[in-house]
């Protein structure tokens, strides 16, 4: 009997109902990424990676934790003198050892989908891995990986101090590329008073991207105002914030003023000061988003750059990061009601990364669900540290059992690999498994035609829908 292979057509699924939900209505959906952290830029150029581990590794901490906890060296991990294949090799070597780890999933579910490879990959089968993957890389380009995962919509994460010409590049001249991409707002440098170092380079970028002379705080909204109508007019409608917790004390325009200018002068902001100061501008952002009818994303609860040591070494984002065990109830409590006072709160998705906070977002949503819109507040999908099997589980029970999974808008890579489109496969498939399951229990119905299209919806149309952006013709209906 011929061995079948680890990622085989019915990998996750465990019941019959499972395997024909996941096959009838969940597989050949198109693909929605409304968050991810995708170069632009390399959508732009169709970039053909020069080897797997430039593809494969570049950028990705989640790989990089692992290998330094397998007591790999640091020269293979981020290190420049060691070469793409000694990288390569120092990954698989790690794979073996990240068993039980969502890291085993999709490493081999990445190599099923994109290269053919059925191999586990070890130090043993590295060499073959990589020259038979190697092989495909000039078929493979990044619009070419758009296109063979079916990928709708790329919503990119861009500062607004950034340039859109790529943006406009890819709208000028999209060649065969049928995934529509689209820049999201992410003004998080703009808070960053307490760091003037950080901040006031960023403030002479801005005013640069928005052509405007910022020397007071009122010059430094006008830009911000000005960059967040360049992004709607660049098709965007998706803006994004990562914060360790919703920023909602009262601060007056005076409060604000005062401290930008010491900030401008170079004295940091007290603690107190920044959260006073990033909750002015976090109540106009709301506000900006829902005149535009843009949808607000909040990331809630990481403790970054922990590794003070490595930090000053490496820079962020490469691996320091962690959960963190903020409060969220009231501060997220308050910033959405002072909008919804005045009626300006936007669509919003809010998402945490403490799993503790699961019945406080999923709660939290239905307070300020007003009947406007189809799931108007959603309790994003697992993020980050939560985005494999387990903590999907708990996300789609806790939206379940306290709100209407039925409007949930499903899940997005939050990646910055063009071969990370599998992890949407993995959820339809966690999705598929747990109704599945559900369906065998008899609690709810053995309805394909009911349970079937509230996944379907799940996957792709419900996104379509929120977020209303243009979308090529083969996606849009």
């Amino acid at each position: 009997m011929a061995k079948t292979s680890f990622i085989h057509e019915d990998f996750l699924l465990t019941t019959k109902p499972a395997r024909e939900l996941y096959h009838r209505y969940a597989e050949r959906e198109p693909i929605f990424d409304y968050h991810c952290h995708l170069s632009q830029q390399l959508i732009a150029d169709n970039h053909e990676f020069a080897d797997l581990a430039e593809l494969w590794l570049g950028g990705d901490h989640y790989k990089w934790r692992a290998m330094r906890t397998n007591g790999v060296d640091e020269r293979f991990v981020t290190g420049r003198e060691s070469t793409p294949r000694e990288k390569f090799q120092a990954w698989a070597e790690t794979v073996p050892h990240t068993l039980g780890n969502p890291l085993f999933h999709w490493t081999h579910l990445e190599l099923k989908r994109y290269f053919g490879v059925d191999e586990l990959l070890d130090g043993s089968s590295a060499e073959r891995i990589w020259k038979k993957a190697n092989a495909k890389l000039p078929k493979l380009h990044t619009q070419d990986l758009l296109a063979q995962s079916k990928v709708a919509v790329v919503c990119t994460t861009d500062d607004p101090a950034d340039s859109l010409e790529t943006h406009a590049r890819i709208r000028r001249n999209p060649g065969k590329l049928k995934t529509r991409v689209y820049p999201a707002y992410r003004p998080d440098k703009a808070l960053a008073v307490a760091n003037p170092a950080v901040f006031n380079p960023w403030v002479e970028k801005l005013a640069g991207a928005a052509n405007l002379t910022i020397r007071t705080f009122d010059d430094l909204v006008a830009a911000l105002k000005k960059r967040h109508d360049d992004f709607h007019a660049a098709g965007g409608r998706l803006s994004d914030h990562g914060l360790e917790f919703a920023l909602s004390e009262p601060c007056t325009l005076a409060q604000a003023r005062t401290i930008f200018d010491a900030a401008r002068a170079g004295k940091p902001a007290s603690p107190d000061d920044a959260i006073r100061y990033g909750s002015y501008l976090m109540f106009e952002f709301g506000r900006w988003d829902a005149a535009r009818g843009w949808t607000k994303q909040l990331h809630l609860g990481a403790l970054r750059n922990n590794n003070a040591r490595l930090l000053a070494k490496l820079g962020p984002d490469t691996g320091f990061d962690s959960i963190g065990d903020f409060p969220q109830a009231a501060a997220l409590a308050r910033y959405l009601n002072t909008l919804d006072s005045t009626n300006e709160l936007p669509r919003t998705i809010i998402y945490n990364l403490n799993p503790a906070d699961n019945y406080v977002f999923a709660t939290m949503i239905g307070n300020f669900q007003d009947g406007t819109v189809a799931g108007k507040l959603q309790f994003g999908s697992g993020w980050w540290f939560l985005d494999q099997k387990e903590a999907m589980e708990w996300q789609i029970n806790a939206l379940s059992n306290l709100g209407l999974l039925s409007r949930f808008v499903g899940m997005l890579t939050d990646s910055r690999s063009f071969v990370s489109y599998p992890r949407h496969e993995y959820f339809r498939r966690v999705l598929c498994n747990l109704l599945g399951a559900a369906i065998a229990r008899g609690e709810i119905p053995n309805d394909m035609k009911l349970v079937g299209g509230m996944v379907k919806n799940i996957c792709f149309a419900n996104a379509r829908d929120y977020f209303r952006l243009e979308l090529a013709p083969e996606f849009a209906a």
